[in-house]
C-alpha cells in the first residue's frame, strides 16, 4: 500500500469513528462505566483496520457508497458444510464454479473454527476463535477461499457464536483451574441457590438432552451457566474484558474476508437474575455497538442475527433507521409456518405472517429458507390457530405424523428430533426433497406420487423467492437430495437426528444434471429457471412493495410484487389437488413467466401444487 493511499485510509478511519465514538463512548459506558477498557477498545479497533487489507478497504468503500447493495433481485444464497461440500477450503474453491452455475453469490460457510471433536454441537462449541479446525485447513487457505470468492462476486458468510465457548477455550480451562479472572467471564456460583433461582425464570433450550441451566463442575465445587450442552460455557457480558475481546475476535475474522457475520443464539447474550435470560435490554446495547464497531473498522461487514423467536420479538433487532443493530434477520417464524401450510393445505396462518411481514419498513432485509441445518421448530402461532379448531397439543402431533408419513395421506419422509415424552413435543428433521415425499415415491416407483413430490418441492422454492427478502438454499436441496440414514452408524452423530438433513454432497449426481431423466436434473433445471426470472426482474429486490391478494380458496396463496412500474403476482397451490383461485387484483392482461403465454388471471385453474408467476403487460 503506497503511503497516499495509508493516509487516505487513516482520514477515512477517523471520519467514521468521529461518527460513532460519542454514542459508542456513551453506551459502553452505562454498560461498565470504564474508560480504560473503552479507550483500549479504540486502540484495538485502529490495529484492526490498519491490518485489513487493501482489497477489502476497498470492498468497504464500494459498499458505504452503495449501501443496499445486499439488498438487489440477484442476491441467492446457499448455506453449506465445508467437509459434506468440499471437503477443505481448498475443496469449497475449486467448487466455486458449481456456485456460479447455480446462480449463488452469497455462501454461509457452516461452523469451521476449531472443537473438541465429540463434544461440538455440529460447531457451536468453540475452543479457539482464531484458529480452524485442522481437517479444513489454515486460516491462510481460508483467506484465499474468500478471496476467490469476491474474484467472482461470491459474498462470504460465517458465523460467530457470542453466547458461549466450549469447555476446551483457553479461558475456561484457566477458569476450572481456579483462576479468579477467568471465572469472571462465565458464571461461576459455589452453591445451588442463585443457580436455582436462575433456574425459576428461565426456560430450558433442551430439555431432555441437555435439562437446566447450569453444570456441576465437581473438581473446582462450582456450578457453571450452561443454557446449551454442559460443555458450553456461557459468557458474562457484564465483564468488559469479555465484550473487549469478541469484539476482537469479531474484527478478526471480518480481516480474513468474510463479508457476513452470523450472530449465533444472540438473544442470550445477557444475563440477569429474575428473568428470562432471553432479549434482555442490555443486548440491544451490545447488537448496537458491535454495529458501530462494523461501521468504523469495515463497514462492507454484514451483521445477520440469529434470533429463533415470534415476529414481535425479532423485529426488534433491526434496531432503528437512526441507530440500526443487525443488517439481516433470518425469517424462522414464517419457515416453520410453511411446512404447517403444507400439512394442512391451509394457507390462513401463512397469508397472515406475510401480511405482518411486508408491513414493516422496507430497510429490513429477511433471510428465507425451506431448510437449513437445524432442525423445525412448530412455534407457531396457536392463538390464531385455535380459532380455526386447531389446538396446540393435537396440532403439533398431527404435523409430527404427517411428516413421518403416517397422517394427513402423507408421502412424507422425516425424523422427530429432541422428543420430549412429558410433554409430547417435538421437533422435526427431513431434507427438502424428502419431506416433500420424493424419497417414499421413489421407495413406491410410484411415477404418480413422484411426479406431485417434485412439483410440490419446486412450488415451494418459488413461493420462497416471491418473498421479500434474500433466498437462501440449503446445500443439496438444488439437486433433490435425500435423507441421509447413514448417520445412525456414526456414534458421534446417531443420537442428533439433525445429521439425517446433513449429508455429504452427491457430487455424482450433479454430473448428470443435463441429462434431463432425472430428478436432479429436473429439480436443479427448474429451478434455474426461477433464478434467472428472479434476477431479471425488479419487482424481485428486497425493498420492492409486497403484499397478499385474496383468492377466495382455502389451499391457495396469491403474493403480489412492486417496484419501479413492474407488478408481479405468484400464485400457489399447497394442495395436491385442483383448485381454482380467484384473484382480486385481476386488472387486465399478465404474462406468464414460465410459459410467455398471455393471461388475465379472474379465475385461475391451479394443477396439483402447481403455481404461477404473472407479470403485468
Amino acid at each position: 500500500m503506497t503511503r497516499k493511499v495509508e493516509k487516505s485510509m487513516d482520514r477515512l478511519f477517523e471520519e467514521r469513528w468521529n461518527r460513532h465514538k460519542d454514542e459508542m463512548r456513551w453506551l459502553y459506558m452505562e454498560l461498565y462505566d470504564n474508560g480504560d477498557m473503552f479507550a483500549e477498545l479504540e486502540e484495538k479497533m485502529r490495529s484492526f483496520a490498519k491490518e485489513r487489507n487493501t482489497t477489502l478497504k476497498k470492498l468497504d468503500k464500494q459498499r458505504e457508497t452503495d449501501k443496499d447493495w445486499y439488498k438487489s433481485g440477484d442476491m441467492l444464497g446457499m448455506m453449506l458444510y465445508i467437509d459434506n461440500f468440499g471437503g477443505t477450503f481448498k475443496g469449497v474453491q475449486d467448487k466455486i464454479s458449481y456456485l456460479e452455475k447455480s446462480g449463488v453469490n452469497y455462501v454461509h460457510l457452516m461452523p469451521f473454527l476449531d472443537v473438541t471433536e465429540g463434544k461440538s454441537d455440529g460447531g457451536y462449541a468453540v475452543k479457539d476463535f482464531r484458529k480452524p479446525q485442522k481437517r479444513f485447513g489454515t486460516i491462510e487457505d481460508l483467506q484465499a477461499l474468500t478471496t476467490k470468492c469476491h474474484e467472482k462476486g461470491i459474498c462470504v458468510c460465517s458465523d460467530f457464536v457470542m453466547n458461549h465457548t466450549s469447555e476446551d477455550h483457553e479461558w475456561a480451562k484457566r477458569a476450572r483451574a481456579g483462576e479468579g479472572e477467568y471465572m469472571s467471564r462465565y458464571f461461576f456460583y459455589d452453591n445451588d441457590y442463585i443457580a436455582g433461582e436462575y433456574e425459576k425464570t428461565v426456560p430450558q433450550v433442551f430439555p431432555t438432552t441437555a435439562p437446566g441451566n447450569f453444570t456441576w463442575l465437581p473438581e473446582r465445587k462450582h456450578y457453571v451457566m450452561t443454557s446449551f450442552y454442559p460443555y458450553q460455557w456461557d459468557l458474562n457480558y457484564k465483564n468488559p474484558r469479555v465484550f473487549n475481546e469478541m469484539m476482537y475476535n469479531f474484527l478478526f475474522l471480518a480481516n480474513q474476508g468474510i463479508d457476513i457475520v452470523r450472530l449465533d443464539a444472540v438473544p442470550y447474550i445477557w444475563k440477569e437474575l429474575g428473568t428470562t435470560c432471553r432479549n434482555l435490554p442490555k443486548v440491544h446495547t451490545i447488537v448496537r455497538l458491535m454495529r458501530m464497531v462494523s461501521e468504523v473498522v469495515c463497514p462492507g461487514v454484514l451483521l445477520l442475527g440469529e434470533v429463533v423467536m415470534a415476529p414481535e420479538k425479532v423485529v426488534p433487532y433491526f434496531g432503528s433507521v437512526e441507530k440500526p443493530e443487525c443488517h439481516m434477520l433470518y425469517n424462522v417464524t414464517t419457515m416453520a409456518t410453511t411446512w404447517h401450510t403444507v400439512a394442512t393445505r391451509d394457507v390462513r396462518l401463512l397469508k397472515r405472517q406475510l401480511d405482518t411481514i411486508d408491513e414493516l419498513p422496507k430497510d429490513y432485509v429477511f433471510l428465507n429458507y425451506l431448510r437449513c441445518h437445524d432442525d423445525i421448530g412448530w412455534g407457531l402461532d396457536y392463538g390464531f390457530l385455535s380459532q380455526l379448531g386447531m389446538e396446540e397439543v393435537p396440532h403439533k402431533n398431527y404435523l409430527n405424523d404427517f411428516f413421518l408419513g403416517k397422517a394427513g395421506k402423507s408421502n412424507s419422509c422425516g425424523e422427530l428430533y429432541n422428543y420430549d415424552p412429558v410433554t409430547q413435543d417435538a421437533r422435526f428433521c427431513g431434507t427438502t426433497a424428502s419431506l416433500c415425499g420424493i424419497e417414499t415415491a421413489l421407495l413406491k416407483k410410484d411415477k404418480t406420487a413422484l411426479k406431485k413430490a417434485i412439483d410440490l418441492d419446486v412450488m415451494l422454492h418459488a413461493y420462497m423467492f416471491m418473498q421479500n427478502g434474500i433466498p437462501i438454499l440449503y446445500s443439496g436441496d438444488e439437486v433433490a437430495q435425500l435423507n441421509d440414514h447413514s448417520y445412525r452408524e456414526d456414534p458421534l452423530k446417531k443420537e442428533d437426528s439433525r445429521y439425517l438433513h446433513r449429508g455429504k454432497m452427491q457430487w455424482e449426481k450433479v454430473e448428470h444434471l443435463q441429462d434431463g431423466d432425472n430428478v436432479e436434473s429436473e429439480v436443479y433445471q427448474r429451478l434455474r429457471k426461477l433464478e434467472n426470472i428472479r434476477k431479471a426482474h425488479v419487482a424481485f429486490c428486497s425493498d420492492s412493495a409486497a403484499w397478499t391478494v385474496e383468492t377466495y380458496d382455502q389451499s391457495t396463496l396469491c403474493m403480489g410484487r412492486y417496484k419501479d412500474g413492474e407488478k408481479i403476482l405468484g400464485v400457489f397451490n399447497f394442495s395436491e389437488e385442483e383448485r381454482m383461485a380467484w384473484i382480486q387484483e385481476a386488472d387486465g392482461l399478465y404474462e406468464d413467466l414460465l410459459t410467455g403465454k398471455f393471461i388475465k388471471p379472474e379465475g385461475l385453474t391451479m394443477q396439483p401444487y402447481g403455481f404461477y408467476w404473472l407479470k403485468k403487460i
